[in-house]
């Protein structure tokens, strides 16, 4: 039998109602880029997608101070930012940041999956950075703007998107350490194929002991770029010995599971049963992870939020009691893990099933080639 699931935080605030996109648009003035991409620089990025090394003619912007809140906003031509020596981001890195994507459906229109929820996530990091919290519609609005002036760089395909990075920043010029008297929020955008461009294949990840993300009481609930820089080194350790990825353990015992560098993670045991990490403040609330959750939970499959311990799972794994083990996350969707290792183990595992079924699930819905029950999915365009 399923377990109850109680809604979180995130989650009772992303299925609140917005406004359509028809009455959100123009509150993010355009002003057109006077050195938009060439008809061959275009040809060759749109041809060439990657994941996050091109962007767009243009960027949403707006500006938070003290004394004024939230103001001078607009859709701007993209280009470099201005920053002072003294800018206080340089040197207490209150900085948060979201991910989220534009999908290009079949009729051409342009859709965005669960935007609330980002918006609701993007005000808990800021709430933990001491940054300013906006208003989701203020937020939402920004992605209608700035998706709009930029249409003609979604791209068509599976797999394919346009990668929206929404961020903020102290920018006021101060170096002592209190919060930001002015903040600068973005959006900036890359047209994208595949995170992992060997395909839904599966991918090696080595499970790190002595370097965590983040720890308890920590930023660890918080999509702030703190997290992601503790990640790296351990993360280029794991690609020199050829590995895709780092998955983190607990900071008191190094025995449970976290997450990966950039992704949540799920176990699919033999009996149907579906485990992944609890939400305990130190790792990140996945948005994909809570669609996921839902989708498996509404087919009647026992979905457990629980501590998994590495030692378990390893065991499980080359027993059979383990079937399946998969990552997601907003970049890389849903992405099968078919071999995990680390300094005493190296186990593996085909690619499951149930893995390829809750990825076709979900890249179905994104992409308008399936009912979208939940209403998650917001027409832009």
């Amino acid at each position: 039998m399923a377990t109850t699931h109680v809604p979180t935080e995130l989650e009772a605030l992303s299925g609140k109602p917005i406004a359509p996109a028809s009455e959100l648009a123009g509150r993010f003035p355009l002003t057109p880029s006077a050195h938009p991409a060439s008809a061959e620089r275009y040809e060759k990025v749109m041809s060439e997608l990657a994941f996050g090394r091109e962007f767009t003619d243009h960027m949403a912007h707006m500006r938070w101070t003290r004394d004024g809140g939230w103001e001078d906003r607009g859709v701007i031509p993209y280009g470099p930012l201005t920053l002072t020596p003294g800018a206080s981001v340089l040197h207490y890195a209150q900085s948060v940041f979201e991910g989220l994507k534009a999908y290009r459906h079949a009729d051409g229109s342009i859709w965005t999956f669960r935007p609330t929820y980002n918006a609701a996530r993007l005000n808990h990091s800021a709430r933990r950075l001491a940054l300013p919290e906006m208003d989701v519609e203020d937020f939402v609005a920004s992605l209608v703007d700035y998706v709009r002036a930029d249409a003609k760089w979604v791209p068509e395909g599976d797999g394919t998107s346009l990668y929206l990075r929404p961020f903020m920043f102290a920018s006021e010029e101060f170096v002592g350490v209190h919060p930001a008297g002015v903040v600068d929020y973005y959006v900036i955008g890359s047209p994208s194929g595949p995170y992992f461009t060997s395909g839904f294949t599966g991918v090696p990840i080595w499970v790190v002991k002595g370097y965590h993300r983040a720890g308890p009481g920590g930023t660890g609930s918080a999509k702030c770029g703190g997290n992601y820089a503790a990640s790296l080194m351990p993360q280029t350790r794991a690609a020199e010995k050829g590995f895709s990825q780092v998955c983190f353990l607990d900071s008191y015992e190094e025995k449970y599971l976290e997450e990966l560098g950039g992704m949540n993670m799920f176990v699919v045991m033999a009996d149907g049963s579906v485990r992944t990490p609890e939400l305990t403040g130190v790792i990140l609330e996945g948005g994909t992870r809570s669609a996921i959750c839902r989708l498996l939970r509404d087919e009647g499959v026992d979905v457990r939020e629980e501590r998994i311990a590495l030692d378990e799972l390893v065991a499980g794994m080359r027993s059979g009691e383990v079937a399946e083990v998969f990552a997601c996350g907003t970049a890389a969707v849903v992405t099968p893990i078919t071999r995990l290792a680390g300094d005493d183990f190296d186990v593996e595992l085909p690619v499951g099933e149930r893995t390829k079924r809750i990825h076709q699930r979900l890249t179905d819905i994104q992409l308008g080639r399936a009912e979208d029950p939940y209403g998650w999915m917001y027409r832009i365009d």
